[in-house]
């Protein structure tokens, strides 16, 4: 009896547990949270100014050194900063003893010269008689004999001279180049030593930008590009891209164009500058203005994938012409959103909407 009592029990509670079971609820599908407009990234051709910053350097320094050493400078004739000419005396040493050894050397050239025409009339003279019959054979080669020795002791003569003159036109140190002294390392009273460098020459007063371009923007550089040299200091100049460089650092990933000024203006080696140079039109990703936000700082776009999801993408603008922005990071074909881009979150799900038609600005009644 009891255990009848027992299964009536556990029937009761499991039609109880029965009765009281609720049907599950099915999951809402998500709703669009806003409508937007958007605009697809495509490739068009675009002015673009690429930016840089460098610093200035000498086109071509030239040393200025001493060729012969032991003398001391008894004048210098220029300063850093001055402009110079080609030829012009730099320095002046002390040319003293040269000069007193050019004097013995011009009267030994003198003296050779006279042996030589004494030997060489002797040489005549010998020649007429053994014509006649009254020299020997052997007095004649005697005569010639002599006669070359001078003419060996006159050429040794000369050739000193010309290596003490020589010696003696080094003492006038002279400017190889015209240019701009941009160093110089010698005083008046010290002895200048063979090879010592003295000064260094910008040659032609010719400066360029050393311009450290990103390795992405280095392509589109090409040589002959304008370009705009600037500075806070100094103000603006113009210039020209003379060559690309062919390596990239691979620490900073930025290789190296030099702009060529058109001049010299305010400008000296180791400044610093800025540069913006024209690359012209050329092919890029093109999104609208409105359609770039920032987040933190750095910009990017809200693309629009196949579910109607948009997810933030970080861009890097290269170009801005005020309606238009061209930067990588994007597809040909991407959609981005342009109005409603403000409200938006990770993941959101839009509706998209039909993008305004631009704007025709009418033209002035005649």
């Amino acid at each position: 009896m009891s255990a009848l009592v027992l299964v009536l029990g556990v029937s009761a509670l499991a039609l109880s547990g029965c009765g009281d079971k609720k049907p599950k609820k099915e999951k809402a599908a998500p709703t669009a949270s806003a409508t937007v407009s958007v605009a697809l990234a495509s490739s068009q051709p675009i002015a673009r100014q690429i930016n840089a910053t460098g610093t200035i350097s000498p086109w071509e320094e030239v040393p200025v050194g001493a060729e012969t050493g032991g003398l001391t400078a008894v004048a210098v004739n220029a300063e850093e900063g001055q402009v110079v000419s080609a030829g012009q005396v730099l320095v002046k040493l002390n040319d003293s003893v040269i000069a007193a050894q050019l004097r013995q050397q011009q009267a030994s050239v003198a003296s050779a010269k006279a042996t030589l025409a004494e030997a060489q009339a002797a040489l005549n003279r010998a020649r007429d008689l053994q014509a006649k019959g009254y020299l020997s054979q052997a007095g004649l080669d005697t005569a010639t004999a002599k006669q070359g020795t001078a003419a060996a002791n006159l050429a040794a003569a000369e050739a000193a001279r010309g290596e003490t003159a020589a010696r003696l036109a080094q003492t006038a140190i002279r400017a190889p180049v015209s240019g701009l002294i941009s160093r110089r390392s010698v005083t008046k009273g010290q002895i200048v030593s063979a090879g010592s460098e003295l000064f260094r020459i910008v040659r032609d007063g010719r400066l360029e930008l050393d311009a450290e371009i990103p390795e992405t923007d280095l392509a589109s550089v090409k040589a002959g590009m304008p370009a705009k040299i600037y500075s806070e200091k100094v103000g603006e100049m113009t210039g020209r891209v003379r060559i690309v460089t062919s390596e990239v650092n691979t620490t900073t990933r930025l290789g190296m164009a030099r702009v060529a000024l058109s001049s010299m203006g305010g400008f000296r080696p180791g400044m610093f500058a800025r540069a913006t140079i024209d690359a012209g039109d050329q092919p890029a990703l093109v999104v609208p203005s409105a359609a770039v936000l920032y987040r933190e700082n750095r910009p990017g776009v809200f693309v629009v994938d196949s579910a109607k999801k948009v997810h933030f993408r970080r861009i890097t603008i290269l170009a801005n012409t005020g309606d238009r922005i061209a930067a990588s990071g994007l597809t040909a074909g991407e959609r981005v959103v342009v109005e409603g881009a403000g409200f938006l979150g990770e993941g959101d799900l839009v509706r998209v909407g039909q993008a305004p038609a631009p704007q025709v600005a009418s033209k002035p009644a005649r």
